[in-house]
């Protein structure tokens, strides 16, 4: 049994997003912000926790200002797969085959 409260879901791969539903816990939510075409949940890994799984849209530049607000009050750091800038073909590569387990950000060297 699971135990988090929320879990952020920004990835646009639906397997990804359907194996992390068993790690919510009691009253938790899945948060869906990646658009994916098709998402099953099996309904038992919500209801004997009375977990949620929920839609939003973010999109503008307020929505951005207060997730990073947020993540600044609470500590949280995003995982990434960083990639040097020279990697960029192969960075998107991974990241559009939806292969990629964290957020693909590219490395600019100075």
């Amino acid at each position: 049994m699971g135990g988090a409260k929320a879990i952020l879901a920004t990835v646009t791969n639906a397997e990804a997003m359907e194996s992390v539903v068993g790690g919510l816990g009691p009253n938790g939510t899945l948060m869906v912000i990646g658009a994916v075409p098709k998402l099953t949940v099996n309904p038992m890994d919500l209801l004997g926790k009375r977990a949620a799984v929920k839609g939003w849209y973010s999109g503008t530049g307020r929505d951005s200002e207060d997730t990073l607000i947020f993540s600044r009050m609470n500590g949280i750091a995003s995982m990434n797969e960083i990639y040097p800038f020279e990697q960029a073909q192969e960075a998107y590569e991974r990241m559009m085959s939806g292969k990629a387990r964290f957020r693909v950000v590219l490395k600019m060297d100075n």
